[in-house]
C-alpha cells in the first residue's frame, strides 16, 4: 500500500470532524471509521437530550451515513468499540446496536466505560469496515 492509495472519506450526511482527524481513512481494502457522537450533521447539536437510546440511535444513523459515503453498508463492519459513560446503560445500547448489526456476522466488539466524551456524550461507537 502506497500514501496514494489512503484517502479520507467525507459526507455532510454525518457530523464534520471538529478537529485534525477525519470521518474515515480508506486504507487499500479496509474503512477506518472515526468515533462518532449523537451529533445532528445538520445542525452540529446534540441528540437525545441525555437519552442514551436516542443517543444511540443517532451514533449508529452517523456511522452508517459515513460507512454509506465509502461505498460500504453496516454488513461490512468487522470490529467495533462502544464507549459508554456509564456501563448500566449496556443492555439499552446493545438492544438499539444489534438491529444495526445483528444480522449475519455480527462484528468483533468491545465495549468500555470511559470518563467523559465529546460534548457530554453518553455514548460513542467507531468501527473498521471491509471494503474488498
Amino acid at each position: 500500500m502506497t500514501l496514494s492509495s489512503i484517502q479520507a472519506v467525507r459526507t455532510d450526511a454525518a457530523p464534520a470532524p471538529v478537529g485534525p482527524y477525519n470521518q474515515a481513512v480508506q486504507a487499500g481494502g479496509w474503512l477506518y471509521c472515526s468515533g462518532q457522537i449523537p451529533l445532528d450533521p445538520a445542525t452540529g447539536a446534540m441528540v437525545g437530550d441525555g437519552d442514551v437510546e436516542a443517543e444511540t440511535r443517532q451514533v449508529l444513523k452517523n456511522l452508517a451515513a459515513v460507512l454509506q459515503a465509502a461505498g460500504a453498508d453496516p454488513s461490512r463492519v468487522v470490529r467495533t468499540t462502544v464507549y459508554l459513560i456509564d456501563l448500566n446503560d449496556f443492555q439499552a445500547v446493545n438492544a438499539i446496536y444489534s438491529d444495526m448489526f445483528g444480522t449475519g456476522v455480527s462484528p468483533a466488539r468491545a465495549c468500555v466505560q470511559v470518563a467523559a466524551l465529546p460534548k457530554g456524550s453518553k455514548v460513542e461507537i467507531d468501527c473498521v469496515a471491509c471494503l474488498g
